[in-house]
């Protein structure tokens, strides 16, 4: 949903963790302005060529293929299950997956990733299955909204398994789980490793044994974090690179990664604030800028 924020001071921005932070403009790589039938989306993923969005919660359950040239709608096509609060997607060899799990209070107990067949550029929405999962460690009861660790909107699949990263708004760090694809009984994440980001993730990307991050905080300060993977499915042992792309106030409100070969691919849904309103927009970095 499009989230509104009370804007102090938003001129004034600061760096509070120890990390070194690089800068990357990301508006001179500004592609296109996105149609408002996507201007809520969150989440980007590739499957070989094709590039997939969706729209999060209060929207219809549909998945849209777009341009990765210019961010235009290719196809649409519905899923025939609800979104409370789709917010995040990527692709097996053979499935998509959708993370239903926003959690902008902390305290829902239906979080759930679908599992949709994807075959001969088709999903095969009669054989949908529904993966249920939990935290352990989420003792929270009373509603906190946009102040919960608890939130999450980033999602990869790697070597089998489902990767998951919190959305911390209290902690502004991120906890990577990981869930069981094969699994269609309630299960409990499974905790692997947190980091200090000093944002809140929106998503996340895997490509070439690297790990994107993207996110922003309440001050509209947007970032970009890139860690090595050590091991498999580890990445938070060794010191990330870490971006600071401009403020949301002026590139949207970024919520969608994918990355290949050629580069990284930027979405941002529609933002409100003070100033007005900034239309969803696309961003492409070619490789070379990002080595």
């Amino acid at each position: 949903m499009i989230k509104f924020f009370s804007i102090f001071f938003f001129l004034f921005w600061g760096f509070s963790n120890a990390q070194e932070i690089e800068r990357l403009h990301l508006k001179p790589y500004k592609v296109s302005v996105l149609s408002d039938t996507i201007r809520e989306n969150s989440g980007l993923s590739f499957f070989g060529d094709q590039l997939f969005t969706i729209n999060d919660g209060g929207n219809r359950s549909e998945v849209f293929e777009i341009n990765p040239k210019d961010g235009k709608i290719r196809n649409t096509q519905i899923i025939p299950v609800r979104n409370v609060d789709w917010e995040a997607l990527d692709f097996s060899d053979k499935a998509l997956y959708i993370g239903d799990f926003g959690n902008n209070l902390g305290t829902r107990k239906d979080l759930k990733i679908f599992k949709i067949p994807y075959q001969n550029s088709k999903f095969q929405t009669d054989s949908i299955k529904t993966i249920p999962f939990y935290f352990e460690e989420n003792k929270e009861i009373n509603p906190k909204n946009l102040n919960t660790d608890f939130d999450m909107e980033a999602m990869v699949f790697i070597d089998g398994k489902i990767h998951v990263f919190t959305k911390e708004w209290v902690s502004k760090s991120t906890s990577h789980y990981i869930i069981n694809p094969n699994e269609s009984i309630l299960q409990p994440a499974q905790f692997v490793e947190k980091i200090a980001t000093g944002f809140v993730v929106t998503d996340a990307s895997y490509f070439d044994k690297k790990l994107y991050l993207l996110g922003y905080t309440k001050k509209t300060e947007a970032y970009l974090m890139v860690f090595d993977e050590t091991k498999p499915g580890i990445f938070f042992e060794t010191k990330p690179r870490k971006f600071y792309l401009g403020s949301t106030l002026f590139l949207s409100q970024l919520e969608g990664i994918a990355v290949n070969k050629t580069g990284v691919f930027i979405a941002g849904e529609a933002f409100h604030s003070p100033l007005g309103i900034k239309k969803p927009t696309f961003y492409f970095i070619p490789s070379k800028d990002l080595p």
